[in-house]
């Protein structure tokens, strides 16, 4: 799978309003904007105990975290990588605003699914995902890239787990549970997949640059191959049988898997870096949460949940900014160099996540900090529209 290219430059930009003219403008906005609204609510919710829609408010946060926040970032992905895949052009103007509206429909929705009605709700907030699912495969089949189909396996499986959790809003099955962890398994298979591709080759060409003297990463091997099989495995095993010691067990596997892969790709080269340094990181939660799922589920130390937050907060929360900011920086025709201000951002979604893992073990001060963790990850994400938006809503500034 080829990665994004980030050699676009201005001759390339369509007439029109500039936040429609590539998938990554309106949708890293969006994601991050709604990630930063969104955490705020549930803690509220939380602390308070009112539900923000007809969901119970713990299934809406992580529904929304999961298919609001994380879709959203993913579709900013896939539709600007496709059109390097497929030498197409890019959804953009007004299919891509339409989208972009769609998705932005499915958050009101749910919202407001108290007085809509959950089948309503369900009805409008699903149509994104089946909509963007329709729209990579015809690209894919029409640009003759076969050979990326599994990133329509991935919103097919994305799609199955949001249905699962409708279903429960309905009365008709007590799914949300499963339909959230199929949600995190996908994305942390995403992660696997995609982040194994692009986290090596924009470190060996920053190392050939940067600092030749060091060793590139490892080259494809069948090992990569074999360690991305048994993280696949290790998820699939969670979340079909999350209490079984033998899912426990690849769950483990699985972790060390990440970890190898991650060892062979000289991170501690990239420290200087923080745009780069922070993709390894990303993986690196990859690998720790898997860990944590299995050794949890043999000794019990930490809550369930605790495993489930080093994926989400950890490595989907890590790596989404990740991507997100490297992609919005090279896109927009700006040096692909972190700045004091994207550090920051790093900085901030690290320690919510540091900060969301040891909640639990702070007894009778759990809630506040639960709440700084949501605070720490509500500044990051306001951080990045802050920064970015002006990045985003015009056009490149290179010829």
């Amino acid at each position: 799978m080829a990665t994004v290219s980030l050699h676009r430059t201005a001759a390339d930009e369509p007439r029109g309003l500039a936040l429609f003219s590539a998938g990554f403008r309106p949708f890293f906005l969006l994601a991050a904007l709604w990630s930063a609204i969104a955490v705020p609510v549930w803690l509220a919710a939380y602390v308070h105990g009112f539900a923000p829609s007809a969901m119970p408010a713990m299934i809406w946060h992580a529904h929304e975290m999961i298919y609001g926040y994380a879709v959203a970032s993913v579709a900013g992905f896939l539709l600007t990588a496709i059109p390097n895949w497929t030498g197409r052009l890019p959804l953009r103007g007004a299919p891509l605003a339409a989208l972009a509206a769609l998705w932005l429909a499915g958050r009101v929705a749910l919202l407001l699914s108290a007085t809509l009605g959950a089948a309503a709700a369900m009805l409008i907030d699903l149509a994104f995902t089946a909509v963007l699912m329709a729209a990579i495969a015809r690209e894919l089949v029409a640009g003759r890239n076969f050979r990326n189909l599994p990133m329509v396996a991935a919103l097919a499986l994305l799609f199955a787990g949001n249905l699962l959790v409708h279903l429960q809003a309905l009365d008709l099955a007590y799914t949300a549970a499963l339909g959230n962890r199929l949600g995190i398994a996908t994305l942390a298979a995403l992660i696997a997949l995609v982040g194994g591709r692009i986290v090596p080759s924009f470190t060996r060409n920053w190392l050939v640059r940067m600092r030749p003297d060091v060793a590139p990463p490892a080259s494809p091997s069948r090992l990569d191959l074999a360690c991305l099989l048994l993280v696949v495995s290790g998820l699939a095993a969670w979340v079909g049988f999350p209490d079984s010691p033998i899912a426990s067990g690849m769950q483990i596997v699985a972790g060390t898997a990440a970890a190898i892969r991650l060892s062979r790709w000289r991170g501690l080269a990239t420290l200087r870096e923080p745009l780069l340094a922070i993709l390894h990181l990303g993986y690196g939660w990859l690998a720790f949460g898997l860990a944590l799922l299995g050794l949890n589920g043999f000794f019990g130390w930490l809550p369930p949940s605790a495993g489930m937050h080093a994926l989400t907060v950890g490595a989907v929360g890590t790596m989404t900014l990740a991507v997100m900011t490297r992609a919005s920086l090279g896109h927009g025709g700006r040096p692909l160099t972190a700045g004091a201000g994207t550090s920051a951002i790093y900085v901030l979604v690290t320690l919510a996540a540091v900060l969301r893992l040891a909640a639990p073990l702070t007894g009778a001060q759990v809630v506040l900090v639960t709440s700084l963790a949501g605070f720490a990850w509500t500044v990051a994400f306001g951080l990045f529209a802050v920064l970015y938006a002006p990045l985003l809503l015009r056009r490149r500034s290179d010829s």
